[in-house]
């Protein structure tokens, strides 16, 4: 007689540490809730991921955009959250001349400057200062009207490495236990420029600049102005607190809400030829410029389109 063991099975016990981010599917929604997908009349789309980035053809940015064109751009900009344009070998006076559509420039002193002073040029070898590689952010949080987005141009490429990545922080968002939305639901944070320059300048450097720059109040969930998604509005560079929290408190939540820009799902990764450019929503997104490339040189400029102040 064969007896069959119909005791339960057990599992050995398992700690895993709260706070992480754990497999299972992703809501992986591209657009806002009731957004109307049209075609494109003036270029061809070609989708690099599957929430966020897309390669622009047939389009020549050192042209004027007249408004119709301004228009269907700025719509694929929202759609897809940056934007690729190959082989387009700019100017720095074509470079800016396109990226004031979309408004005034502006200057960051704190960077150095390329052809003018609203152009940022990073020339990057051995031995270069860092600034801004190798970390997720979003730029210039620590400003009262942080930046609408960027424009940026790869001048001379290192023969491997030098990507850059763009998370989109709305899928981000999207993705929050509910628990977390309700936590951060109406909160606000400290953004500060020190933290993140401070890993590459001395005090001497950034002292002088403390009054032009001092910290600023910001959203943790931002509403897009122009799409109305909400999007996580906290990066590792500039946040420093979330308001009205206990340090301990707001260091774990904004460490676990950095961490999200770190999902590959919410990610696109571009690989840079000399002369492509990329147009990225600064609201919407994080990027990360990969310093893998040593000793190598990488040359990039890029000038930043004057924004308006998060809700």
């Amino acid at each position: 007689m064969t007896v069959v063991d119909t005791a339960p099975a057990t599992l050995r016990e398992a700690h895993i540490p709260p706070g992480g981010m754990y497999e299972g599917p992703r809501i992986l929604r591209r657009l806002p809730e009731g957004w109307e997908e049209r075609p494109y009349e003036r270029f061809e789309v070609v989708p690099l991921g599957r929430v966020i980035g897309a390669e622009i053809r047939g389009l020549d940015l050192s042209r004027p955009l007249e408004p119709a064109l301004r228009e269907e751009v700025n719509r694929a900009l929202l759609e897809w959250k940056v934007l690729f344009f190959r082989g387009q070998h700019l100017t720095s006076e074509q470079q800016r001349g396109f990226a004031r559509h979309w408004g005034e420039l502006e200057t960051n002193p704190l960077l150095a400057a390329g052809s003018s002073a609203d152009v940022v040029r990073f020339d990057k070898g051995s031995g270069a200062t860092p600034t801004f590689e190798n970390v997720w952010h979003t730029d210039v949080t620590f400003r009262t009207r942080p930046a609408l987005g960027a424009v940026l141009q790869l001048r001379e490429v290192p023969p491997v490495g030098g990507d850059t990545l763009w998370a989109d922080m709305a899928a981000a968002y999207d993705n929050l236990p509910a628990e977390v939305k309700d936590r951060i639901d109406g909160a606000t944070a400290v953004h500060d420029f020190i933290p993140g320059f401070a890993r590459f300048y001395g005090p001497e450097r950034l002292a002088p600049f403390q009054e032009m720059f001092p910290p600023v109040e910001h959203p943790v969930v931002r509403t897009h102005p122009e799409t109305g998604r909400r999007m996580l509005f906290v990066n590792t560079s500039f946040t420093t607190r979330i308001t009205g929290m206990e340090r301990a408190e707001s260091d774990r939540l904004l460490s676990f809400l950095c961490r999200q820009a770190h999902v590959p799902e919410y990610q696109v990764r571009f690989h840079w030829q000399p002369g492509d450019v990329a147009f990225w929503d600064n609201r919407a997104t994080q990027h990360y410029a990969a310093n893998d490339y040593a000793p190598h040189r990488r040359v990039a400029e890029r000038v930043a389109i004057e924004g308006d102040q998060p809700f």
